[in-house]
């Protein structure tokens, strides 16, 4: 997966890269998860074809979003909606949460609801404590500013070597089903390139701290996709989201783990979040 181009604007909480793609006059905002930034797009492309302009900013300490520009989620859904003014977008059709992206795109809805209409939120850490111990430890010592370049240079000589074995490697934790063996050919193909292009920055152990929980705040509709054998983001957060938001549906995905987009039912449930996000706004 080559990244995409980007750009960085400063606004008035600090400097924010940021990939715009402009196309009609409805925009995603969307945030994505833990080692992905702005150039990296992932499930986008059913929205593309759709219509919708994609806004997809790197949260702090991800790509060159420095960390001051949002050292708490709260503080940088302002710096978002500092970088939206700047733009020229008023209202976005939805924010989409996506992974470690989740409480993010919660505390924008909840601390903006002027700027979103809608959330979306797909494998999306919700307000149950995340990640366990163990993966907590193990993230902040592999993924550590200074150690997780080598890391990530080390997965991509890995995959280069071992192509899908060393693939199916890194998807097992992130699965508590069979989903490396039931990847087909393109998906595996895709997977390969992104975990290639991916990087943890100074972003990811800032996302294993405990973000606060803003859902009961939310008073847009919203809508949650996960899968039941997500082992990455377990289920029971979909199942909290859901709890704690005053307009949530939760649409579950057959996915055999947490990359939704490489089931047989991302077209469908592709099209039922087009559905969701073309609905009237209150």
């Amino acid at each position: 997966m080559a990244p995409l181009p980007t750009e960085v604007r400063v606004t008035a909480g600090g400097p924010v890269e940021f990939r715009f793609e402009r196309r009609g006059d409805d925009v995603l905002l969307i945030l994505h998860g833990g080692h992905m930034r702005a150039g990296l797009a992932l499930g986008e492309e059913p929205f593309a074809a759709a219509g919708f302009s994609i806004l997809a900013p790197s949260r702090p300490g991800y790509g060159r979003t420095p960390v001051r520009s949002g050292r708490t989620v709260v503080a940088y859904t302002d710096t978002v909606r500092a970088l939206c003014a700047d733009l020229g977008v008023a209202r976005v059709a939805a924010v989409v949460g996506i992974s470690g992206g989740g409480p993010t795109a919660v505390a924008l809805a909840a601390r903006h609801p002027d700027l979103v209409e809608r959330l979306v939120l797909i494998s999306a850490v919700g307000p149950l404590p995340w990640p366990d111990r163990r993966t907590r430890i193990g993230g902040w010592i592999v993924f550590a500013p200074g150690v997780e370049a080598a890391t990530w240079a080390g997965i991509r000589m890995l995959l280069r070597a071992r192509g899908r074995r060393a693939l199916g490697s890194l998807l097992s934790p992130l699965s508590t089903g069979r989903g490396p063996a039931e990847l087909t050919g393109d998906d595996a193909g895709l997977l390969l390139r992104l975990f290639a292009a991916m990087r943890s920055g100074r972003g990811f152990v800032r996302d294993l701290r405990p973000a606060p929980d803003l859902c009961a705040a939310v008073a847009q509709p919203a809508l949650v996709v996960a899968s039941r054998t997500d082992g990455g983001v377990p289920f029971a957060h979909a199942e909290a989201l859901v709890a704690g938001l005053p307009r949530a549906e939760l649409v579950e995905s057959r996915a055999a783990g947490h990359f939704v987009w490489c089931a047989p039912d991302w077209p469908a449930l592709a099209a039922r979040i087009d559905t969701f996000l073309r609905l009237p706004a209150d």
